[in-house]
C-alpha cells in the first residue's frame, strides 16, 4: 500500500506541474551545442515561453507530454516513496528518541531515487521527446513527432529494441538519485524539526507546506545540472543502431555542454525547473503525508 499511496501523491502533483515542465525542458534544448548569442532564442523568459508555446502550438501545448508525465509520477514515486517509507518501516531511518538520521535519510533517498530513475526511465524518455515536439518556428532540439504515447514506446521498440526504451536511464538514475535524496532528507528533517518544536500548533500539514518548499529549492539547485544533461541524451537524435548521434553518454554531454555553451548552461531552464519543483514537491510530499494519514486511519497494510 505504501507504493500505491507514493504513486497517488505524485499523479495529484504532476497534473498542476506539468506545463512549467514542458517549459523548463524547451529552454533546456534552446540553444543546443550552439554558443550563446550565436542561436535563435525563442523562449527567453517563463512568461514570454508560455506565450510563444500557446501562440504556435496553442493552449493544449502546455500539456503536451501529460499522459506519460502521470505514469511517471505514478510508477517512481510509487517506487521511491514506497522503498523510503518501507525503510522508515523496518526502523532504518531513526533512532531511539524517534528522530530522522539525516546520512541514513539520504542514502536510502538516494537509494529509492535510483530505483525509481530505473523503472521510470522509458516514460522519460518518451515525455521528453513529447514536450519537445512543437511548430517549426519555434522548435528547439530534435522533433521526433510521436502521435502519442503508446506509440512512441512501439517505435522506439521496434526502432531501437527493448534497450532502446532504456536510452538515458543512467542519467535519469543519477539525476533522481541526487533530487530525491536531497528532497526527501531535507523535507523529512525540517518537518520532524517543526512538529518537535510546536511551530505551527494550528495545522500540522503547515509545516508539511514549509518542509516541502525547502525540500523544493535544495532539490533545484543540486538538480539542475544533471537535469539538464538527462534531457539532451533523452531528446537527440539516433543513429541505425540506436546510439545517440550528438552524446555518448553523461561525461561527453558534460563535456560538450560546457565546450560550446559554457558553465551557466547547466542553468538552463532553473527557473521554470523550480516552479516546477515547488509547487510539485509540495503537493508531492503534503499528498503523501495526507494519504498516509488516511491510510493509518482506515488500517491498510
Amino acid at each position: 500500500m505504501d507504493f500505491v499511496v507514493g504513486g497517488l501523491a505524485g499523479v495529484g502533483a504532476g497534473f498542476f506541474s506539468n506545463p512549467f515542465d514542458v517549459v523548463k525542458t524547451r529552454m533546456q534544448l534552446q540553444g543546443e551545442l550552439v554558443a550563446k548569442g550565436q542561436h535563435s532564442v525563442h523562449y527567453r523568459n517563463i512568461p514570454h515561453a508560455m506565450y510563444t508555446i500557446v501562440k504556435h502550438d496553442g493552449m493544449s501545448a502546455l500539456q503536451k507530454g501529460l499522459v506519460p508525465a502521470l505514469w511517471f509520477q505514478l510508477v517512481v514515486n510509487g517506487t521511491r516513496l514506497g522503498i523510503y517509507q518501507h525503510a522508515d518501516n523496518y526502523g532504518l531511518l531513526r533512532d531511539d528518541q524517534n528522530n530522522t538520521l539525516f546520512l541514513n535519510s539520504l542514502f536510502f533517498g538516494s537509494v529509492a531515487g535510483m530505483s525509481g530513475g530505473l523503472v521510470g526511465s522509458p516514460l522519460q524518455l518518451v515525455k521528453t521527446q513529447l514536450m519537445s515536439y512543437s511548430s517549426r518556428k519555434i522548435a528547439v532540439g530534435t522533433q521526433h513527432g510521436h502521435p502519442g504515447t503508446w506509440k512512441a514506446l512501439k517505435d522506439i521498440y521496434k526502432r531501437n529494441g527493448f534497450f532502446g526504451l532504456w536510452r538515458g536511464a543512467h542519467g535519469m538514475m543519477i539525476r533522481n538519485s541526487i533530487g530525491s535524496a536531497s528532497q526527501i532528507a531535507s523535507f523529512a528533517v525540517c518537518k520532524e524539526w517543526m512538529d518537535n518544536n510546536d511551530v505551527f500548533q494550528q495545522s500540522k500539514y503547515l509545516s508539511s507546506f514549509v518542509a516541502s518548499n525547502i525540500g523544493a529549492v535544495l532539490k533545484t539547485i543540486v538538480l539542475t545540472p544533471m537535469d539538464v544533461i538527462m534531457t539532451r541524451l533523452y531528446n537527440q537524435a539516433t543513429d541505425a543502431s540506436g546510439r545517440g548521434v550528438y552524446y555518448d553518454g553523461i561525461a561527453d554531454c558534460a563535456r560538450k555542454i560546457t565546450r560550446t555553451e559554457g558553465l551557466l548552461a547547466f542553468y538552463k531552464g532553473m527557473g521554470p525547473s523550480y516552479l516546477r519543483q515547488a509547487p510539485h514537491t509540495v503537493l508531492l510530499l503534503v499528498f503523501w503525508d495526507v494519504l498516509k494519514d488516511l491510510q493509518k486511519t482506515m488500517n491498510i497494510d
